[in-house]
């Protein structure tokens, strides 16, 4: 059941901020398109502006969606303590987000395609790059300073509870990872390494974040089909807590390498290579045997399944190119869209769940299947694509 109170508020405008971020991803993805095409490409003066609206694009649609439905679930799943810190937490990610909305169009700026946080290194972007942060924080130590007692009787909502808190214990140690990073940042680098640097170890850990969520999308929208898998609540719990627990060998590499060593980029990255993978393939085998046996379900929940489906696939494609990165070519972007495509769908697929809950009307169902599939097959193709020609050496 979800709350009635301040806390059910707090989380629509979490999910307003989440969809206002993807509304404007795909206004930039626009202007990304115009400003490259032939007879529209002279309507823009600043010869840079397709990578500036680019690191806009890409930071609306990754950064600020996954961190806005973040925080609608662990709003939902919270006491009332603290409230205030929430909307406090909400209203400066509202700012920060405007602010980097505005920097593609308030003069001349620098983008600097770094991994997980791209920026444009201007005063705008920055400056709401550093409140949307700011935000972020305050939302992580609302979060587990709310967060409510899971209980030694576990059923399927603790199960779920229990990966939602995990979730928050990930995020804080990529706060904490960011911060370590910037305080052994070496003086004199160029803006390129610079955010590199800043942005490695932190990155790395938040993709466990964002995996934890996801896990947490897949069984709620499993439970809402109705599908039956070979899992208990303990276990479930168990495994949730695998996929959290290679997160702390985080500050064993920060303690043991300096941040700009071969030896600090590698292990973080065997880090999410390996232990990001633990829980999942667990997860993955379970649904899909429950979604195997599954018989019959009703109309509306058809949606649910297309993104369920939809999201396993393509986050089972990343994944797998991900062990075939060899050097630098376009099997990377291959890897990361899968996995982040993959876990937009989860997410999407909870958003359409939870409207109805919220007081809204429900998808309606050939629309939301026809969605899921039309998102998640061209984005299928895309990642195939880029797989393919990093084959090729491009």
């Amino acid at each position: 059941e979800l709350p009635r109170d301040g806390r059910l508020r707090l989380a629509l405008g979490w999910f307003a901020l989440g969809l206002a971020a993807l509304v404007g991803s795909g206004l930039f993805a626009v202007l990304l398109v115009l400003s490259r095409a032939p007879g529209t490409r002279t309507w823009f003066v600043d010869a840079e502006f397709f990578r500036v609206a680019l690191v806009v694009h890409v930071d609306f649609s990754v950064l600020v969606w996954f961190v806005a439905i973040g925080g609608m679930l662990w709003s939902l799943n919270s006491t009332r303590r603290a409230l205030g810190a929430g909307w406090a937490a909400l209203a400066l990610a509202v700012a920060g987000t405007l602010l980097m909305g505005i920097a593609p169009f308030a003069g001349s700026s620098v983008p600097i395609m770094s991994n997980y946080i791209p920026v444009v290194d201007g005063r705008w972007f920055i400056a709401g790059l550093l409140v949307f942060a700011a935000g972020s924080a305050l939302l992580v130590l609302r979060s587990m300073w709310a967060v409510p007692r899971v209980g030694v009787r576990l059923d399927g909502a603790a199960a779920l509870r229990f990966g939602l808190n995990s979730a928050v214990v990930s995020a804080a140690l990529a706060l904490i990872a960011f911060a370590w990073s910037w305080l052994r940042l070496p003086p004199g680098l160029e803006p390129k390494p610079y955010y590199e640097v800043l942005f490695w170890g932190g990155g790395h850990v938040l993709q466990f974040t964002w995996t934890l969520l996801m896990l947490v999308a897949w069984l709620w929208l499993a439970e809402a089909i109705g599908a039956r898998l070979p899992l208990t609540p303990r276990i479930a719990t168990l495994l949730f807590g695998v996929g959290l627990v290679s997160v702390f060998a985080t500050p064993v590499v920060y303690l043991a390498w300096d941040i700009v060593s071969m030896e600090h980029y590698r292990y973080l990255t065997w880090i999410m290579r390996f232990g990001g993978g633990l829980a999942i393939l667990p997860f993955a085998l379970a649904l899909a045997i429950g979604l195997a046996t599954l018989r019959g379900m009703p109309e509306a929940a058809r949606p649910l399944r297309a993104c369920l489906v939809t999201s396993m696939l393509l986050f089972g494609a990343g994944g797998a190119i991900g062990f075939l990165i060899e050097g630098s070519n376009v099997k990377i972007p291959a890897h990361y869209h899968g996995c982040i495509v993959g876990v937009t769908l989860a997410l999407m697929g909870l958003a359409y769940h939870l409207l109805p809950r919220f007081g809204f009307a429900a998808v309606p169902a050939r629309a939301g299947v026809w969605q899921a599939w039309l998102y998640g097959g061209g984005q299928l193709l895309h990642v195939a694509g880029l797989a393919w020609s990093g084959g090729y050496g491009v």
